[in-house]
């Protein structure tokens, strides 16, 4: 019987919490454990009342009894809320695990700033960040489905809003509960498999935010310091359009960032997107490809329309010396998928569309990390 209450208790300490991306085991939020002729019977700690994926968690911790135990056998688990200063201690738990995963500590720069542990020389996490040179390219769009497509692939992935004006993330991914505070810890809501933050969880859709460059700055910093993103595979960055306050922001806070260019097929479009290519430079930041939206439209009787005209995504992939990763097409599911607040690549998963994006889902990967050279990257 010790042998097999051993077995159990191993197998739902291996259990990874869908929230808070860590085993049970490593957060200790197994409460209790008994095991009888009549059943099984667990307690799970989890950080709020409102914990957002009461099921999902429920689910994976009978499984995993079930798969011990064999079926067939009554197992009863409960879940039970923690009280502040049990959240006070996970919220310090969360930050050693991440550190510990990041091999570095989030420091304070020369000017007080404190650094995000994705930044860390040792850190695994990819950043892709997604810029346009102008609004109304679908650069949220591309970015909130290139992020999907990614953790559908199987990657962990991560999304960070930093459009800190004009946040669409929250809407487009359909989320509508708040993030959760783990002590001084910042849990990020989950959906599809993405775990994100954004402004939008914050402000009210209907209310203007009027901030000066320090203000943003300090946002994306509690963003990417505070938040508990669990060292993803990717962070993907849906960064304002144009070029400004943000992504100078971004470059210093993440010098390892990748940038993917967003545009359309017109060859204005093209011209303004290359200052985005420009800032990259400038800033010293890899330059991994072009994504081209609107490329086309089809027909119900499968006529082919370039309404937006053709070629700005090649010329301008040729210009900035990257490779043109997608063309996408222009069909009504796209933004159908984003006011209903579910990704083309989920509603319409078998359609043109989200092949493309699993396309260049698997080309991001493809390309590998991007080697960095910069003075403050250095091996200690």
């Amino acid at each position: 019987m010790a042998d097999r209450d051993m077995a159990l208790d191993d197998a739902a300490q291996r259990v990874v919490d869908p929230v808070l991306f860590q085993t049970i085991g490593e957060l200790g939020t197994l409460r209790s454990l008994e095991s009888s002729r009549r059943g099984i019977e667990a307690v799970v700690a989890v950080p709020s009342e409102h914990y957002p994926m009461t099921d999902e968690l429920h689910a994976r911790v009978v499984a995993a009894l079930v798969g011990v135990a064999g079926e067939g056998v009554q197992v009863a688990v409960e879940l039970e809320a923690m009280d502040d200063d049990e959240r006070a201690v996970l919220g310090e738990r969360l930050h050693e695990l991440a550190a510990g995963r990041s091999g570095a500590k989030a420091a304070a720069g020369a000017a007080g700033e404190r650094t995000s542990l994705l930044a860390a020389p040792r850190s695994g996490t990819r950043v892709l960040a997604i810029a346009s040179g102008k609004g109304g390219v679908g650069k949220s769009t591309v970015t909130v489905n290139l992020a999907v497509a990614l953790a559908e692939a199987g990657h962990s992935v991560g999304l960070l809003d930093a459009d800190i004006y004009g946040f669409s993330v929250p809407r487009m991914l359909g989320v509508e509960h708040p993030p959760m505070v783990v002590g001084r810890t910042i849990v990020p809501p989950v959906a599809f498999g993405v775990r994100t933050m954004s402004t939008g969880f914050f402000v009210d859709e209907d209310k203007a935010i009027a901030w000066r460059g320090p203000m943003l700055h300090k946002a994306l910093e509690q963003f990417l310091v505070d938040v508990h993103w669990g060292a993803p595979d990717f962070l993907v960055v849906d960064m304002p359009p144009g070029t400004g306050d943000v992504a100078l922001s971004v470059a210093q806070q993440l010098p390892r960032c990748e940038l993917y260019v967003v545009t359309t097929p017109q060859p204005a479009a093209q011209r303004v997107a290359q200052r985005a290519g420009a800032l990259a430079r400038q800033l010293r930041l890899p330059l991994r490809g072009v994504v081209e939206n609107m490329s086309w439209f089809v027909a119900p009787d499968g006529t082919r329309y370039e309404l937006f005209g053709s070629g700005g995504g090649a010329e301008l992939a040729a210009t900035l010396d990257v490779p043109l990763l997608a063309q996408i097409p222009l069909v009504p599911a796209v933004r159908a998928g984003a006011d209903e607040g579910r990704p083309v690549v989920v509603a319409d998963a078998g359609g043109e569309v989200a092949k493309v994006f699993a396309e260049l889902a698997a080309a991001v990967v493809a390309l590998g990390p991007a080697r960095v050279y910069r003075s403050e990257l250095q091996i200690s």
